[in-house]
């Protein structure tokens, strides 16, 4: 693997820069889910400049598209993200917090990053099938919306990654590892009730309270807590209240919720059960209630056969070669932070991992210098992600890198910034060897993906689970 490695790895050094300013470029846009038309199209122009094949607008989305070269089997796929999200604009490289430009969104995920790190496997791979002569298809997959939109579940459901017989993706962390946990599956629904206004002291009789319904089924759903399984989660947010004046019944509201659970065919169950309560408190209240579901996704089902391959890619490739600059840098990031939160995650470390590998991830604000073991958790992890419903289709692996300071918070300005800069672009291309050299080995070695398969159907059952209706569309102005 070392000596595949170094050839996968000479492929992507000699596009280091082309690679770093496309997910600069990408950064910059900060476009959030569904509307990351000029990502889509910088990704797809380096693509097609290095000789691929295009499908646009696939499963009905116009920043979803499929990138392929070669033909035939084996058909290995990788994904991409590059959706951003609200309310975290920050200066690339900044400790300090300073907005950049007039921007709102910004990349506090590392989705730029995580969208050419896939496309430099593709390409690396792409090189190496061309150069050396193996034979099979490779696939880049433009995933948009993964923060809230769920575009990988519609491009599941349309039958995007049915051809495939093995997927690759990565996710930017503060460490160096390869995903072994499952992940919750998530079902958005949005309950609206309409109700009847009057004067609420003059004439409280005429009226019809939406407000009142929400708050009715909120209690019901927190009392079906103590009746749910242990590891399901339900949240909910306001997304209409019905308006700021106390002497007026309200005759609309709306409340947004996640119904989460370990396995996608348990929260959909968990679903009905939620969908009933809200029809409940339509009946207590005489008001009309409307269910909108706007996405959903599976649960994550890690391969076993495709993650071994990934580790030992990853061993082969080893940790990211940040520079001092990059550690003074993720240094001064930590300083804003709490001490104590940096000290419990390196604990955390040492109770997962022994003490020697916690003593020695605490010699560097970056994981720059160790590789953690593959561990397959039987404990689900709480959040969610629609890498999911590519593992429903087909065996699917994911990998970690360093990105970022350790004990820097997700989803946050801090993230941001690092994710602008050199140390989230050295992890970057980590990644992308990694998995360019998991995918060849996979494509090399027909005995792993059948593996894999047989691993794939005893795991899933062999088929895809749709989270929501066949009618329930994408999203892409948000939801209402």
């Amino acid at each position: 693997m070392k000596q595949l490695a170094e050839i996968l790895g000479g492929y992507i050094e000699k596009n280091r820069e082309r690679l770093f300013a496309l997910s600069q470029q990408i950064w910059e846009y900060a476009e959030v889910g569904f509307q990351e038309y000029r990502s889509a199209e910088a990704l797809k122009d380096f693509l097609k400049e290095e000789g691929f094949s295009i499908e646009s607008g696939v499963a009905g989305i116009p920043t979803a598209f499929v990138a392929k070269y070669g033909q035939g089997k084996p058909a290995i796929g990788f994904l991409g993200e590059y959706d951003a999200l609200y309310d975290l604009s920050q200066e690339p490289g900044n400790p300090e917090r300073k907005y950049f430009k007039d921007q709102n969104a910004g990349h506090g995920c590392g989705h730029n990053e995580l969208g050419v790190g896939s496309l430099a496997a593709a390409v690396a791979v792409k090189d190496y099938m061309k150069e050396q002569g193996l034979a099979g298809t490779v696939y880049y997959f433009g995933c948009p919306a993964e923060e809230d939109g769920s575009g990988k579940m519609f491009m599941a459901r349309a039958g995007v990654f049915d051809e495939l017989d093995g997927a690759f993706t990565w996710h930017p962390e503060e460490k160096n590892a390869v995903d072994g946990n499952s992940w919750l599956a998530c079902i958005g629904v949005l309950y609206r009730y309409k109700g009847r206004a009057t004067h609420a002291a003059g004439q409280p009789h005429l009226g019809r309270s939406a407000l009142d319904a929400c708050e009715l089924m909120n209690v019901g759903v927190n009392y079906l807590r103590e009746h749910m399984i242990q590891d399901a989660r339900v949240h909910y947010a306001y997304r209409d209240a019905g308006g700021g004046a106390p002497n007026v019944v309200q005759d609309h509201a709306a409340v947004y919720y996640f119904i989460r659970a370990p396995k996608v065919a348990q929260a959909i169950e968990l679903r009905e059960r939620v969908d009933n309560i809200a029809r409940g408190a339509a009946l207590m209240t005489e008001t009309q209630l409307e269910i909108v579901t706007t996405d959903g996704l599976c649960d994550f089902v890690p391969n076993h056969a495709l993650s071994e391959l990934l580790q030992q890619g990853l061993e082969a490739v080893g940790a990211p070669n940040f520079t001092d600059e990059d550690r003074a840098l993720a240094a001064q990031f930590q300083k804003g932070f709490d001490p104590a939160e940096i000290e419990a995650q390196i604990k955390w470390y040492g109770e997962k991992y022994g003490e020697e590998t916690a003593r020695e991830i605490a010699k560097s604000p970056l994981m720059d210098k160790v590789i953690l073991p593959l561990q397959f958790n039987p404990i689900v992890s709480p959040g969610s992600t629609d890498v999911g419903d590519v593992s429903y289709v087909c065996p699917t692996a994911q990998l970690f890198t360093c990105t970022f300071a350790i004990g820097t918070a997700g989803h946050s300005w801090q993230l941001t910034a690092m994710s602008g800069c050199n140390i989230g672009h050295e992890g970057m291309l980590t990644a992308g060897k990694a998995m360019a050299c998991a995918a060849v080995k996979a494509m090399q070695n027909p005995d792993v993906l059948q593996k894999a398969r047989e691993e794939y159907v005893k795991t899933t059952g062999g088929s895809y689970i749709c989270p929501v209706p066949a009618d329930v569309a994408p999203m892409l102005d948000g939801v209402k």
